[in-house]
């Protein structure tokens, strides 16, 4: 009995040991889209692994540049010898925080619009980004939306002069994870 009451009084005292959760995914997916007059490329990454902590709002990314598919196999040869190097520099990474945490009440219904900011990674050119997203609770599960732009260039991604009007300048950024509670 004494230790039933001393496990009560200490969730009281201590309601972030209750709420403090993090959620997990590694089948998360990122897609990117570049629209060209000459032609439209896309592809897609299904083994996306993030952590969201929602207790401080820290977000994770990791995913790995050879796990983008695209529908032509060529390019998806040439995006990993060529643009991307991805034998070199095989990872991409996101770092970063909600801007304001506490306005997502991760025990409720409710889509919840954020703003996300930290360090994207890529080509191993770590560049700061905020970008807008949404945050969906649903029956206890918390999924995460985003879409952003990207310049390849900021990244120091070459594109050779044969394919240049082939890819656009700035490539469009769709983010989408379910997570599973970590705890």
């Amino acid at each position: 009995m004494k230790s039933l009451l001393l496990f009560i009084t200490i969730i009281i005292a201590h309601p972030n040991l209750v709420t403090a959760q993090k959620y997990f995914t590694k089948n998360g997916t990122i897609s990117f889209f570049s629209k060209t007059p000459l032609e439209n490329i896309s592809a897609d990454n299904n083994q996306v692994v993030s952590v969201l902590d929602t207790q401080t709002g820290e977000f994770n990314f990791s995913l790995l540049i050879q796990n983008f598919h695209f529908k032509k196999a060529l390019m998806e040869e040439h995006f990993n010898e060529n643009y991307m190097e991805s034998d070199k520099l095989p990872k991409a990474t996101f770092k970063g925080n909600i801007t304001e945490p506490a306005k997502v009440d991760f025990t409720r219904d409710g889509n919840y619009n954020i703003t996300v900011t930290g360090d994207l990674t890529i080509h191993g050119i770590t560049r700061k980004i905020s970008t807008p997203g949404t945050i969906i609770v649903k029956g206890g599960i918390v999924s995460a939306n985003s879409k952003f732009m990207v310049k390849p260039g900021d990244y120091n991604i070459s594109i050779p002069s044969l394919v240049r009007d082939n890819i656009a300048e700035t490539i469009e950024v769709s983010v989408s994870c379910s997570y599973q509670n970590k705890m």
